[in-house]
């Protein structure tokens, strides 16, 4: 049938998530550092992706697709947030994490900050799922992780960084740190900070 359902264009798409984050039906998901549609009738075609991308590649357009599938929608997002572990590697400790290693390698890595995974009770499927994971505490481990991730942003091909911070100021240190590394890297890698409160809810992303 022929409808209308959106189209990401991936040469425009700096691989923020956003669009994933808000898609109420799942319908999208990241790869390589950018968005992808992920099957066509798991999108209504109702466009709450659209504004929140930042670069504008998100649009609509009408083809052949197959009809929206509320069913499918239901199992799909019944299987994504069952209580399974989405944790790809170990250790995950910033300070024990090796500057190389194959699980980084076109990784999307999460950097987080400890109290983040406790603070939301869908961490896992959130912001773990599909991404490489690190966490540390700049005020526990008393220590600056610029210099770590430097090295580790100049030697894998990470696709793009995703900061989990809480709203307490302490943990403005970890975003700091990512922030830093990353300009003194050299690489020009997509960067998204979020911002979660101490009751779970996220303030900014």
């Amino acid at each position: 049938m022929i409808r209308k359902l959106i189209t990401i264009d991936e040469a425009a798409c700096n691989g923020c998530g956003l669009c994933a984050a808000v898609c109420h039906e799942g319908a999208i998901g990241m790869a390589g550092g950018r968005a992808t549609l992920l099957r066509d009738d798991y999108c209504d075609g109702l466009g709450d992706c659209l504004p929140v991308c930042p670069t504008g590649a998100i649009s609509f357009a009408e083809r052949e697709a197959a009809a929206y599938d509320a069913a499918a929608v239901k199992e799909h997002m019944a299987r994504a947030t069952q209580t399974v572990s989405q944790l790809r590697q170990w250790p995950v400790q910033i300070k024990l994490a090796p500057v190389h290693a194959p699980y980084f390698d076109g990784a999307d890595l999460l950097i987080a900050a400890d109290c983040t995974a406790y603070a939301r009770a869908d961490f896992h499927t959130r912001f773990m799922r599909n991404r490489a994971t690190l966490i540390g505490c700049p005020k526990l481990d008393q220590v600056d992780y610029a210099e770590k991730l430097t090295e580790l942003f100049r030697r894998n091909p990470i696709q793009s960084v995703t900061v989990a911070r809480m709203e307490v100021p302490c943990c403005g240190g970890i975003a700091h740190a990512v922030q830093e590394a990353l300009r003194d890297s050299g690489r020009a890698i997509p960067l998204q900070v979020v911002t979660i409160s101490t009751d779970g809810n996220i303030l900014k992303e």
